[in-house]
């Protein structure tokens, strides 16, 4: 499930009312270079992209109550805790979204 905050509404709210973060999910929030998990129930990764989608940083199980930045990002991708170790998603990568 992709969900998206591109709305300052939405950008605010992000994960805070989920319980959890099923598997295969991703919120896509923009524009935003930092992101902060204070009030959330679960880690989460967190890959930072420019407008074109690479990759500038990757934080990996952040947990709750920390804050995550990077300089030059554009949006925030948020997946559940161990997906970027998985995709063996890097700094410099270039993510692109296809549909199914």
């Amino acid at each position: 499930m992709l969900l998206t905050a591109f709305d300052s509404t939405s950008r605010r709210r992000g994960l805070l009312k989920h319980e959890s973060f099923e598997e295969g999910s991703a919120l896509i929030i923009a524009p935003s270079n930092a992101i902060h998990t204070f009030w959330m129930r679960f880690a989460i990764d967190v890959a930072f992209v420019t407008k074109e989608g690479r990759v500038v940083k990757v934080c990996s199980s952040v947990v709750p109550w920390r804050i995550a930045a990077a300089w030059g990002g554009y949006a925030v991708i948020e997946l559940p805790a161990g997906a970027l170790s998985v995709s063996d998603t890097r700094r410099g990568d270039l993510l692109q979204l296809t549909s199914l």
